[in-house]
Order: structure tokens, then C-alpha cells, then sequence
């Protein structure tokens, strides 16, 4: 053997070793069918046993964390489907089996009873589309039964933290592994509709073998999600896992972080429809002003009488102004409550700096519109004044001040011509302030010059 080859030698260990993590790496979970032989169970509580067919055998091993969720006990001569690992115990470079889950060959019992149960619940109604309740669109309290210490919470609350971390959530705390599963999750339900302070739940846990999945397809469990009032998203292992919660469930989400992105709404959405309102809101304010802008010239020009009339169009353009400003106000008061509960909202996830700066853009906005609002009203009024000014320079009752006076008959005629009265006739003369009523006792006509 030469230098350079006795560098790259690997000593038995390393060797063991790096076929154990290449076995390992290479094969996923998987089925293996044959008969038991050699069955051992030491101390322990760990099984050893070889699994063979007419042609070949291969180790396996099935340790005490798995082994002692099986009901059944197998023996020598059992022909069985072992769900494992493939693997090497590097002591003696043998190759062999880890066990996850065994069942009996030939249809498995837990795999019968799940199509057994499906069929009978199925058959009851429990799956039927018109039991199905919808989920609140924005929930505002979420409820999460699972295992306070497995993947699942950690992976819901993760996604929450992304997406939307000011919603509130209640973990129901359960096992999700055992015997004492079921039981667990149906208190957890009940829990949770005595509470009523959840808008819908998720009901999961992460992966496992169909076993550590198997309290999701209890009939005790599948009762009580179908009786929730509160509306279930069932979240039970991986994508292609499938349990009888699933199809009892309102809604079904492939995994228990699906299930909170499905639930969770996205914080830059809420974010983008409050621009939009505020944007809205601008240009609801924009055309308001116009509109009335255009209604007070419209008025404006209307007042071309004297008088009375003038001052009942002062009147009616006051009036205007008035309901204009109320308006305004009150459009200004509902956008400030819609503002105020997009706030609200946005305060649960603490957006202050943003919120600060677009309520300082509000106020700036408010204020340049009542600047707006006092700078067109005293420009209307100094218009009405001078139009005024203007029509009483013309009318004759200015004339009269000047100490000129109208001449009436009885009927009510303006006389401008001395023939139209005779000797004895009554007539009434108009003064600046005041009339007299006089009897003609004489005319005189005058030829025009």
C-alpha cells in the first residue's frame, strides 16, 4: 500500500458510520412484508426479531417509544408489514430495520377501521356539504387544540407572527399521541364552545405514522367537531395525510402552517386598503368643495331682484352655506370614525410611525380646508354686500330720498300726465317717508318743450 493510499483509509468506524448516514439518507419511510422470526424482547421493552420470506431475511429492530403504542403483540411465525427505517448498527456493521409501525398482513386492522368508520359516518350525513360552516372572513380570536409542546403550535404561531401578529390566540392545550388522545381532544372542543371567545379553531398536529395520527380518526373525536357551533379547520399531519377529522371538518388545510396562513389575513393587504381609503376620502373631499363651490355661484347669480328679494336669496344663500358646512362636517366626522377603526386594527400590530404620520397629514388636510372653507365665505359675503350696494343705487327709492315724490291714482297707477286725473279725483303721493292723500281741485296741462 503506498502513502497516498494509507492517508484515505477509513478505519472501521468511519466506515459503519458513513454507510449508516448513507442508508439513512437514501431511503424514506417504508413497508417491508414478511414472516417474524427470532422474536426477543429483553428488559428493556425493546423487540428484536428477524423479518423473512422463502428467500431472504434481513434484521430488525422496534424500540420501546413505538412498540408500546401497538395493540398487537406479535410472535414467531406472524406474517406482518413493518413500516420502517432503513439503517446499519455500526457495533457490528450489521444492516437492518427500525421499526415505526406494525401491523398484520393483508388489510391492516387500523386501516379497515378507518374505512369502516369513514363509510358509517359518511352514511350519517356528518360529511354533507350543508353542514359545512363558512370561516369568518378576518377572524378576531383564534383557537388552536393541539399538543402545547409538538411542531404544530410552533409552526401556527410562526406564520401568525409573519402575517398577523396582533390576532389573538387560545392554545387548548391536549395530547395528540395515545390512548389518552381522543378523549383529550373532544374536552378540548367542549372547552372551547363554553369559552366562546373564539371565531373559529384549528384542530391538528404535525406528522406521524398513521398510529400516532389514529386519535384524529376517533368517532368521539369526529362527533365533536361536527357539533362545534364554532367553525374547525382540521390541520392533521403532512399534505398526504388524510383523517376522518379532515372530512368532518369544516374546511381541510394540508398542514397546521396552512391552516394558519388560510386564517391569518395579510397585514400589507390591510395596510394597502387603507391608503386606498384615504385616497377615497381626498377626492371625496375635492368634489364636495367643487360641488359647492359651483352651487354658491349658481346662487349668486339668481339674485337680481331688490328688496324683498334680495334679502330672501341673502337668506336662502346663508341657508346653503350652512348645510354646505354641516356637510362637510359630517362627511369629515364619518371619514374620521372609518379612519379611526382602520386604526384600530392597525394598533394591534403596531404600525405607530406610519399612523402617526398620516394622522398628522389628516389634520393638515383639515386644516387647510376650513382655511379654505372661512377664505370662500367671506369672499361670498363681500360680494353679496357690494351686489347689494349696487342694486340700491339704482332702485327709485333712492330717488325719493332726494326729495322727489310718486304720484298714484286710487287704483294704484303712477300718474305722468295731468289728463288722467280731473277736478275732485283722489289721488295719494309716495314721499321718501310717508304719503298724503289730496283732492285735485284744478289741472293744468303744459305743452312739451
Amino acid at each position: 500500500m503506498t502513502i497516498a493510499a494509507q492517508a484515505h483509509a477509513f478505519t472501521v468506524s468511519e466506515l459503519n458510520r458513513q454507510v449508516k448516514s448513507l442508508l439513512e439518507s437514501s431511503f424514506m419511510l417504508i413497508q417491508v412484508q414478511g414472516e417474524i422470526s427470532n422474536f426477543v424482547r429483553p428488559s428493556s421493552g425493546h423487540w428484536y426479531f428477524t423479518l423473512k420470506d422463502e428467500r431472504a431475511q434481513v434484521r430488525c429492530a422496534m424500540f420501546r417509544n413505538r412498540n408500546q403504542f401497538l395493540k398487537y403483540r406479535p410472535k414467531d411465525g406472524d406474517q406482518v408489514v413493518l413500516r420502517a427505517r432503513v439503517s446499519l448498527y455500526e457495533g457490528r456493521g450489521e444492516f437492518q430495520l427500525i421499526g415505526e409501525f406494525m401491523e398484520e398482513s393483508g388489510t391492516g386492522r387500523l386501516q379497515q377501521a378507518f374505512e369502516e368508520l369513514k363509510f358509517r359516518l359518511q352514511r350519517e350525513g356528518l360529511f354533507a356539504p350543508e353542514h359545512k360552516q363558512p370561516l369568518p372572513a378576518h377572524p378576531r380570536h383564534l383557537g388552536v387544540v393541539t399538543s402545547p409542546s409538538g411542531a404544530a403550535i410552533h409552526d401556527i404561531l410562526s406564520v401568525l407572527r409573519r402575517r398577523f401578529p396582533g390576532l389573538p390566540v387560545t392554545l387548548y392545550p391536549t395530547a395528540v399521541q395515545g390512548d389518552e388522545a381522543a378523549p383529550g381532544i373532544v374536552r378540548a372542543l367542549h372547552l372551547a364552545q363554553r369559552h366562546a371567545e373564539c371565531d373559529v379553531l384549528i384542530v391538528g398536529r404535525g406528522g406521524g405514522s398513521l398510529e400516532d395520527l389514529w386519535p384524529f380518526n376517533d368517532e368521539r373525536v369526529a362527533r365533536a367537531i361536527h357539533a362545534s357551533r364554532i367553525p374547525v379547520v382540521s390541520a392533521v399531519g403532512h399534505e398526504t395525510d388524510v383523517s376522518i377529522a379532515d372530512f368532518v371538518a369544516d374546511v381541510r388545510a394540508p398542514t397546521p402552517s396552512a391552516a394558519a396562513e388560510l386564517l391569518s389575513p395579510d397585514v400589507r393587504a390591510l395596510q394597502q386598503r387603507l391608503d386606498q381609503a384615504r385616497q377615497r376620502l381626498q377626492d371625496r373631499l375635492r368634489l364636495q368643495i367643487g360641488q359647492g363651490r359651483e352651487r354658491v355661484l349658481a346662487l349668486q347669480s339668481r339674485l337680481r331682484h331688490p328688496g324683498d328679494r334680495l334679502r330672501e336669496r341673502s337668506q336662502r344663500l346663508d341657508e346653503l352655506e350652512l348645510r354646505l358646512r354641516q356637510a362637510t362636517l359630517r362627511l369629515l366626522r364619518e371619514r374620521r370614525e372609518r379612519l379611526a377603526r382602520q386604526q384600530a386594527r392597525l394598533r394591534q400590530i403596531r404600525p405607530e410611525r406610519q399612523l402617526l404620520r398620516q394622522r398628522q397629514q389628516l389634520d393638515g388636510l383639515r386644516q387647510q380646508l376650513e382655511r379654505q372653507m372661512r377664505h370662500l365665505l367671506h369672499d361670498k359675503r363681500l360680494r353679496s354686500a357690494a351686489l347689494a350696494g349696487q342694486l340700491n343705487a339704482v332702485s327709485p327709492l333712492a330717488t325719493l330720498e332726494r326729495g322727489y315724490a310718486i304720484v298714484q291714482d286710487t287704483q294704484g297707477r303712477v300718474i305722468e300726465d295731468a289728463s288722467q286725473v280731473a277736478a275732485g279725483d283722489i289721488i295719494e303721493t309716495r314721499l321718501a317717508r310717508g304719503s298724503l292723500r289730496s283732492q285735485v281741485t284744478e289741472t293744468q296741462a303744459h305743452d312739451e318743450q
